[in-house]
């Protein structure tokens, strides 16, 4: 989080999933610093535990959880877990995604296009129901998922990836409607080129492809886990309480 950029949180529960690593650790350390007490989610139990440990390092109040979003029975243990432990939840942000392989449509095997629906898109909406269910009864609560620059403009290569991302922000502009008068507000970030573990995913590790890309933004750069998380903490403040239903692209420009 930005040193100069400052929320209070204390006394909020945030969850975070897809937290182990890149934005969603990024998210989480930005609430932990904020004062909130952070529910870490992630697929991998070992990553998820090292990263609570260093937001623990900070102060903060954390639970390590392993989710796969896929699951629907885990998500709803997920958040019966959260409730457990820290008796409500009003911050989530809906991280966890994958890649799909960069290649053309017509090559895409059917396993993967429904590995990347099930968690990037499927995987959401089962967060989001559990976490409906509980802010209804509580009251309140704030919902960012994570949809990318590849969720506002097709994607060469990555037909099932922007799909995905593209549902995403259906799901979340139908939901913020349905939910807005209960005073529970949804919105979408979505990040441009960020520098995390999935960038070697899209430029195989290669030096030369990073700083291609690095080219076709306008801001002549990647976006740091940092920014992004600067975005979620501002759309979960009171500042931005008639923000409802929007597409948040951080991304230096691309998608202008």
């Amino acid at each position: 989080m930005n040193k100069d950029i400052s929320y209070n949180y204390s006394g909020k529960i945030a969850l975070v999933t897809g937290a182990a690593t890149g934005i969603g650790l990024g998210v989480a350390k930005a609430f932990a610093i904020s004062g909130a007490s952070v529910v870490l989610a992630g697929n991998n139990l070992k990553a998820v535990h090292k990263a609570a440990q260093e937001l623990e390092k900070i102060g903060a109040k954390v639970l390590a959880i392993q989710c796969d979003v896929t699951s629907e029975e885990q998500v709803q243990t997920m958040i019966d877990k959260t409730i457990q432990v820290f008796g409500r939840l009003d911050f989530a942000y809906n991280n966890a995604g994958v890649m799909s392989r960069n290649t053309e449509t017509s090559d895409l095997a059917t396993d993967e296009w429904e590995l990347v629906m099930n968690v990037n898109l499927s995987g959401v909406r089962h967060c989001m129901k559990y976490q409906l269910l509980h802010m209804k009864k509580q009251g309140n609560g704030v919902i960012i998922n994570c949809s990318s620059m590849g969720g506002l403009k097709g994607a060469k290569g990555l037909s099932a990836y922007s799909a995905s991302k593209f549902g995403v922000l259906g799901l979340t502009r139908s939901a913020a409607l349905e939910y807005a008068s209960q005073n529970i507000r949804i919105n979408a970030v979505c990040p441009g080129f960020v520098h995390t573990p999935m960038e070697k995913t899209v430029s195989g590790g290669s030096e030369e492809i990073l700083k291609a890309m690095a080219t076709m933004v306008p801001a002549n750069r990647f976006c740091e886990p940092e920014e992004i998380a600067d975005a979620v903490l501002w759309l979960c403040s009171s500042g931005a309480t008639m923000v409802i239903g929007q597409a948040l692209a951080i991304d230096g420009g691309i998608t202008t």
